[in-house]
């Protein structure tokens, strides 16, 4: 793949070469819609153009705040094309959030996609220094006001004879230059605007580029859009990476769509969450139960034998089996997957490697990946020809240094690195210094150069004794069990672990029936049976931990830990200092004798 000098260029580029092929899809209705390279080029050289005449200068900051679809691909675009900078923002944020961002970021305009959005964004608005608000649907207005409201319909049209003039004009646009702000939904404390190059981006783009060409071969890629495309994840992964192979891209219509969006879209690569591949698992699991013995014996065997070909060898008295498996099973899971899935690249959160192994040995190839919105994000990638390693977060990708300091924290050094925090120079000296960015995750380099984290440095807990346990790692292996939806412990300072526990609601559905109880899971807390279920869950974890992470007592939570009671941010991670706030008195309990 060519070196390109900002990500304008980029797109300005794929769109000459791919012309009218379809580049973004989304569903009209039941049936699929696309817009065309030449025409996504047309719109962002009109709305480019729009925020210019709107009073927009080069250098200015622009909130785009939408849910996954074409026009926000376009308007991301539109903006760096008009010399301006993304603030990209979730869907979930409330009125102080969006407030928040707009009086730190000083955005000066706002694209917005529907009037359910602009409700709690509007209020924030006014009260900030934008004077432009963009929607790509309908917004009503009962008065006028200092903030100008424009319609998306009126402004994307007849950019046809502008993409030549914007696509010179982006040539003198730098790879040092500020591409994006991004702020993280942080797991405490109030989101940071890290500041991402074009070349941060460019730089990811590339390098996994060349992993996708190396291990499985450059064609025709076609993505699945899901995770939310403000958050640096996707928004490098799932847009500018299918940008830069000239790949389409199809938004999917949320969670519950998801399955459906797959089997119809017939994705070959799509970048996803560990949490996505727990539900899925744990629905395959129910489903092939149903089915009864001869489903659930040819899974045992599938696993069994592709744990075996994970470790690097099936026996000669396995292969009548795994061919009996690739005609009757595989065949059944990968259509699940489409049928032409190269990769799902999982990052975001750590990826239990049961997990990994599951869908490795059913036919799908899980690449973990490993980043930071600091770090454009990606850092590090498995890929097969490095050996697959489920455990470990692979190598650190093409032009990427890292480095483990004295204390274990693992150190970055490379074009993907942030420019720095917006207006946060403290907190910038204190995470970058002499050009290496401090994770603050702990991790090693294995043998092979692959990249193992262990732990976030602050996330740790230390005991009274002293001794360091894991909670993510005692954590995912809570939420394997079908009993369990969610978890969390707790144990800092104290003599052990304890834990707070979500019951998945499909199972406590299903053991109430069982046992005629009601199937309220207020109700069944209170009942010394369901307790014990759970418990008995907990404890098969036990057996697998060591005596300091074996998590002794644990409380019911009241509810599911959610980005709408900001107990879990937009990337699925749990906010441990929220959690533990609410749940103090009900954590303490759980020390006493």
């Amino acid at each position: 793949m060519e070196s390109f000098p900002n990500l304008v260029t980029m797109f300005f580029t794929r769109a000459q070469e791919n012309g009218d092929t379809p580049f973004l899809w989304h569903k009209d209705g039941r049936d699929w819609a696309s817009i065309s390279w030449r025409q996504a080029a047309a719109q962002v050289a009109a709305l480019a153009d729009a925020l210019t005449e709107a009073g927009l200068l080069p250098g200015e900051t622009v909130m785009l705040v939408s849910e996954n679809r074409p026009e926000w691909c376009i308007a991301d675009l539109a903006i760096m094309a008009a010399g301006c900078v993304t603030v990209p923002t979730y869907t979930t944020n409330t009125e102080r959030d969006h407030q928040h961002i707009l009086d730190n970021s000083g955005s000066k305009a706002v694209i917005v996609s529907s009037a359910k959005l602009a409700r709690t964004l509007m209020p924030a608005v006014v009260q900030s220094e934008a004077h432009t608000v963009i929607s790509m649907e309908p917004l009503k207005s009962g008065q006028r006001s200092a903030v100008a409201l424009l319609d998306w319909d009126d402004l994307v049209h007849g950019g046809e004879t502008r993409v030549d003039r914007y696509a010179e004009r982006a040539a003198s646009v730098q790879r040092s230059d500020l591409a994006c702000i991004i702020y993280t939904s942080g797991t405490g404390g109030a989101p940071r605007g890290v500041m991402q190059s074009h070349g941060a981006i460019l730089h990811n783009v590339e390098a996994c580029v060349e992993v996708i060409q190396s291990d499985f071969g450059w064609d025709d890629e076609v993505f699945l859009s899901f995770l939310p495309l403000s958050h640096a994840y996707e928004h490098s992964g799932g847009q500018f990476f299918p940008i830069g192979l000239g790949g389409q891209i199809y938004y999917s219509g949320g969670l519950d769509k998801l399955m459906s969006d797959i089997e119809e879209v017939r994705p070959t690569i799509m970048v996803v969450v560990p949490r996505l591949f727990e539900v899925i698992r744990q629905r395959m699991l129910k489903a092939l139960e149903k089915q009864g013995g001869l489903a659930n014996f040819l899974l045992s065997r599938a696993l069994a034998i592709g744990g075996k070909r994970y470790r690097g060898h099936v026996p000669l008295w396995d292969k009548p089996m795994d061919a009996i498996l690739h005609r009757t099973l595989l065949p059944k899971i990968s259509a699940k997957f489409g049928g032409r899935v190269k990769a799902m690249v999982s990052g975001g959160a750590p990826l239990n490697p049961e997990i990994g192994i599951f869908f490795h040995s059913l036919g799908i190839t899980m690449l973990q990946g490993y980043g930071q919105t600091e770090a454009g994000p990606v850092i590090s990638c498995n890929r097969p020809s490095a050996g697959l390693k489920m455990d470990t977060v692979g190598p650190p990708l093409m032009n990427t240094q890292v480095r483990i300091a004295g204390d274990g924290e693992i150190l970055v050094r490379g074009e993907n690195v942030m420019l720095g925090y917006w207006r946060n120079e403290a907190e910038t000296r204190r995470v970058l210094r002499d050009g290496w960015l401090h994770t603050g995750d702990i991790g090693h380099i294995d043998e092979s150069g692959r990249i193992v984290i262990t732990d976030r440095k602050k996330d740790l807990i230390v005991n009274d004794k002293g001794d360091n346990v894991s909670p993510q790692k005692v954590e995912g292996m809570l939420t394997l069990q079908p009993e369990i939806l969610q978890a969390m412990v707790h144990g800092d300072k104290r003599p052990n672990i304890v834990g707070l526990v979500v019951p998945d609601p499909d199972w406590a559905r299903e053991w109430a029936e069982e046992h005629g109880l009601p199937h309220e899971c207020e109700l069944l807390k209170e009942h010394d049976a369901f307790r014990s279920a759970i418990r008995a869950a907990i404890d098969r974890v036990n057996c697998d931990l060591s005596v300091t992470e074996k998590v002794r007592k644990f409380a019911f939570a009241d509810e599911a830990f959610t980005i709408e009671n900001e107990e879990m941010t937009p990337s699925m991670k749990i906010r441990r200092h929220v959690i533990t706030q609410r749940y103090a008195d009900r954590l303490a309990g759980l020390y006493v004798k």
